[in-house]
C-alpha cells in the first residue's frame, strides 16, 4: 500500500500536540529521593557473621575488585576426647567500587548468604581511594538492605527451614516424653531411720541359773 504523502509529518505533529498539553514532570533530586525497586543494584553489604572465608566471591569476580585476608585459628574440642579443629578467621574484606561493574556474581556464588544488594547509591567520593569500602563500611550497608519479599503461598518449603522445623519438633517431642515419664514415676519412699539402739540388758522373765531340775523332788 502506497503511503499517503505527508502522513509521517502528520504523525509527528500529533505527538507534539499531545505532549504540549501534558504537565512536565521533573524529578526534584536530591530534595526528593527516587522510589527505587527493592532489587536495585546500588551497593553491596557484608554480613560478616556468615562469611567463612571460602574465597568464592573473590575468585569468581571478573574485575578482581574483592580483597580478602584471613588467618587460621585452632578451636578446642567441644567434648572430652574429641579432636581440635581449625577454622578461618576473617581479617579483611574490602570491595573496590571504582572497579566493580555491579554484575552481582559475588552475591550469587556466595554459599552462606554473606553478601547482599542494597538499593543505596549515594556514596560518591572526591577521592577514588575512598571508593574501596572495608568490612566496617560494608557492614554499615547491611542496615539499608530491604527485607526479602514474602514467599509464594504455593511454593515448596525451603530445605533449610524444613530441617530446622523437624529438629525443633523432635526436640519438643523428646522433652514432652521426658516430662510425661517423670510425672508417671511414683515417688520413692524415704528409707526408714535408725531404730532404738539394742544393747545388753536384763532378760525378760526370771533369771535362769543352776537349780533343781523341774520335776525333781526335794530331799526325802
Amino acid at each position: 500500500m502506497t503511503p499517503i504523502p505527508g502522513s509521517g509529518l502528520a504523525k509527528g505533529l500529533a505527538v507534539t500536540l499531545r505532549t504540549m498539553t501534558r504537565k512536565s514532570v521533573t524529578a526534584q533530586y536530591p530534595d526528593v529521593l527516587p522510589e527505587l525497586p527493592p532489587r536495585s543494584r546500588g551497593v553491596i553489604g557484608l554480613f560478616e557473621e556468615n562469611c567463612t572465608v571460602c574465597m568464592l566471591c573473590a575468585r569468581e569476580c571478573p574485575d578482581w575488585c574483592i580483597y580478602i585476608d584471613s588467618h587460621k585459628e585452632t578451636v578446642p574440642a567441644a567434648a572430652p576426647g574429641g579432636r581440635e579443629r581449625s577454622r578461618n578467621v576473617l581479617d579483611r574484606f574490602a570491595i573496590d567500587f571504582s572497579l566493580c561493574m555491579y554484575c552481582g556474581i559475588c552475591i550469587e556464588v556466595c554459599p552462606f548468604d554473606a553478601l547482599f544488594w542494597s538499593p543505596e547509591f549515594e556514596y560518591a567520593e572526591t577521592d577514588i581511594h575512598e571508593l574501596t569500602h572495608e568490612r566496617d563500611k560494608l557492614r554499615e550497608w547491611m542496615w539499608t538492605v530491604p527485607a526479602p519479599p514474602p514467599l509464594d503461598p504455593g511454593a515448596e518449603e525451603p530445605k533449610e527451614v524444613a530441617a530446622a522445623r523437624k529438629a525443633a519438633e523432635k526436640l519438643a517431642a523428646a522433652e514432652a516424653a521426658e516430662a510425661a515419664a517423670a510425672a508417671e514415676t511414683p515417688a520413692t519412699p524415704d528409707p526408714p531411720g535408725p531404730g532404738p539402739a539394742t544393747g545388753p540388758g536384763p532378760a525378760s522373765g526370771p533369771a535362769s541359773g543352776p537349780g533343781p531340775a523341774s520335776g525333781e523332788g526335794g530331799p526325802a
